[in-house]
């Protein structure tokens, strides 16, 4: 049997393991991606751990996230990032330029290379034939390093697709329907694979859509062929010399299998609050909207808009309705321009934000108390808009655009009839606006290391971790239930992110949302008991790959987590930080666990280091005892005990420079 896409990007980075499903893999990483939300981070981390220079083939950083500068905190943290850039010898993307992962796409990418990133929607570049996996920070530091990423062989999910999208349906509604299949959790473990003969009716972009929200299904990343629509895409952008083919072998085969035709396909729309809350655009029409957000990282394409652009052209949005455009990059904007496409938009009432993130990461554009929103955007977590009640839908560019003009929830097929617009017909230019101008080289290695830090008063050093004690008895100050997400856990937003490089500040929001004397509790606890434990459901840790929702809890005190299940990126977190995470065998134990039980955990060392994986844990509280699991590897048990990642790290950089 071939190899599969997937199979043949790992078999050429595989440096350790071998490809089994469930077997820990090494892979050696060609570029990373940063942005500023999380970046900080990395570069505090860098710090920490005394690096003198990035060793990946390319680093690039972006400013795309903290853009809204109502005080000194995120103007700082841009200083910052640009002088760490200049430091540790990486790429540097200014404020304003865009979206990372559009204009990574644009600028960066190249087929046949693998890139982890510091952002959950990484996988949006296995659109252009990569391996691109969203990790976190520390682990993107440690790329940045020259360490390999450290990953569970994921199972590969062939998904065909036949036929054609058929008018008013697009790329967003495919990823909807994935949604609609198999829910948040449907790609867990998995690395999806889109082929088959619809594949020849998808751009480049149209794929960036796909693969940038099989984030929210969970999986650990998507790929697509770099094909002759990959080499056109490249073209375009001047850099058709990046592109080389990479295509499944004719008798590859996939551990699980699944077929979308596209000409089946209907606008849908994903319901509150959850992207796997999927219905028909028509199960929910006529009810009334208040605002309609265009562009983010899962539409980011000049086509996105255009299509936007042209379905408005002449017509004024209803009264009723804040239509706001969230340009994907400068260079997208600048196309719109050059195409006619822009001022469409603005005639038709478009409130034309700064080409980055925005509202997406509630930075922003916070809709009405209790009102509809329809957003072309990746995630509709409780809250993460940035109002406490918000009713947020996630939807293609053809349902934003009905629905604006109609201000109620529109079927865009309904149009014809209704408005007596006709289904325009886009054309991608075969040359567009190439602008580079936005983005910074590194600096020579003789010039980088005379460079400072520039550090505002909101910039503090990484805190210190202690090892993991070989004996706990300490109190659940928290239970909750299935898919909480890490927005739950550790918000962003205008409030919150600013605080992004300030642990000890921002770990005053953790999980304030759901229980806002978390924090005053775990105070108390890690002074009165050396610490505590949360109880969760499955697929704890969801969404958003910020390690702030590892490092902010660890900072209170959080030294065990219980789960039924964990969503990928944030066990890792945990672990890279010291917390041990620790599954139920049954959900009966998750029910015999209440809030202020005590727990005791003995022997902790042995019983890690044993490879069992069983852990026994004791409630005191109601005298029983369960035991519980871990899948960490013997490199992770190592991290846990230690305290975390960096000290390891730290101790062999030390015993190598002393060899």
């Amino acid at each position: 049997m071939g190899d599969n896409v997937a199979q043949k990007l790992i078999g050429s980075h595989l440096v350790g393991g071998d490809m089994t499903p469930g077997e820990e893999i090494a892979l050696a990483i060609d570029q990373t991606l940063t942005q500023d939300a999380t970046g900080t981070m990395v570069m505090l981390e860098l710090e920490a751990m005394e690096l003198e220079s990035v060793k990946t083939e390319l680093s690039a950083q972006y400013v795309d996230h903290n853009l809204l500068q109502t005080d000194y905190r995120n103007a700082d943290d841009h200083l910052f990032l640009r002088s760490a850039c200049r430091r540790f010898g990486v790429w540097f993307s200014k404020p304003g330029n865009g979206i990372s992962h559009a204009v990574h796409m644009q600028r960066f990418g190249r087929p046949g290379r693998t890139m982890i990133g510091s952002d959950s929607h990484t996988p949006a570049a296995g659109s252009l034939g990569m391996l691109a996996i969203g990790v976190g920070g520390l682990e993107v530091a440690m790329a940045m390093a020259g360490e390999p990423l450290y990953i569970r062989m994921p199972q590969i999910w062939g998904v065909r697709l036949t036929g054609e999208l058929p008018p008013w349906v697009s790329a967003k509604d495919v990823i909807l329907e994935m949604l609609r299949r198999h829910d948040v959790k449907g790609g867990v473990g998995r690395i999806i694979e889109y082929h088959g003969p619809g594949l020849a009716s998808l751009s480049a972009m149209d794929r960036h859509v796909m693969a940038n929200m099989g984030a929210e299904l969970g999986a650990t990343t998507t790929v697509f062929p770099a094909d002759d629509e990959i080499r056109r895409f490249l073209a375009t952008e001047e850099r058709e010399a990046d592109f080389t083919q990479i295509v499944a072998d004719d008798d590859a085969g996939y551990d699980v299998t699944d077929e979308i035709d596209l000409g089946d396909l209907e606008p849908l729309i994903a319901a509150p609050s959850s992207p796997g809350n999927v219905v028909p655009v028509r199960d929910v029409a006529g009810r009334p909207i208040t605002q309609v957000v265009v562009g983010s990282s899962a539409n980011p394409g000049l086509r996105d808009f255009g299509i936007v652009a042209m379905i408005v052209d002449g017509h004024q949005t209803h009264h009723r309705v804040s239509f706001d455009v969230n340009p994907a990059s400068r260079q997208t904007l600048e196309n719109l321009g050059q195409m006619d496409l822009f001022m469409p938009l603005v005639h038709a009432g478009a409130r034309v934000h700064q080409a980055g993130c925005m509202g997406c990461i509630g930075m922003g554009q916070a809709p009405a108390s209790g009102q509809i929103s329809l957003r072309t955007f990746p995630r509709n977590f409780p809250g993460r808009s940035g109002t406490d009640d918000d009713q947020v839908y996630l939807c293609s560019p053809e349902t934003a655009a009905a629905s604006a003009l109609t201000g109620a929830i529109t079927d865009p097929r309904d149009l014809p009839e209704t408005l007596g617009i006709e289904y325009p017909t886009f054309r991608l230019p075969r040359k567009t606006v190439v602008n580079t101008s936005m983005l910074e080289a590194p600096l020579s290695p003789d010039a980088a290391v005379k460079e400072e830090l520039v550090k505002g008063p909101n910039i503090v050093s990484l805190p210190e971790f202690d090892e993991l004690p070989d004996e706990l008895e300490i109190p659940v100050l928290l239970k909750v239930g299935d898919n909480i997400s890490t927005d739950e856990i550790m918000p962003a937003g205008q409030r919150v992110l600013p605080f992004r490089s300030n642990i000890p500040t921002i770990s005053q929001f953790v999980y304030y949302q759901v229980d806002d004397t978390y924090v005053e509790r775990a105070e108390r606890a890690s002074e009165a008991h050396g610490g505590h434990v949360i109880v969760g459901g499955g697929n704890y840790g969801q969404g958003s790959s910020r390690e702030h929702a590892a490092i902010a809890p660890r900072y209170l005190g959080l030294r065990v987590v219980l789960a039924k299940s964990y969503a990928r990126i944030h066990w890792q977190n945990l672990a890279n930080f010291g917390i041990l995470a620790l599954e139920f065998t049954s959900d009966d134990d998750y029910e015999l666990i209440g809030r202020d039980d005590v727990l005791r955990l003995t022997g902790l060392r042995e019983a890690l280091e044993s490879g069992s994986g069983q852990i026994e844990v004791s409630n005191a509280s109601k005298d029983m005892t369960m035991v519980l699991r871990h899948r960490l590897s013997e490199r992770q048990v190592e991290m846990v005990l230690a305290g975390g990642l960096i000290p390891v790290f730290r101790e062999a950089l030390a015993r190598e420079r002393s060899s």
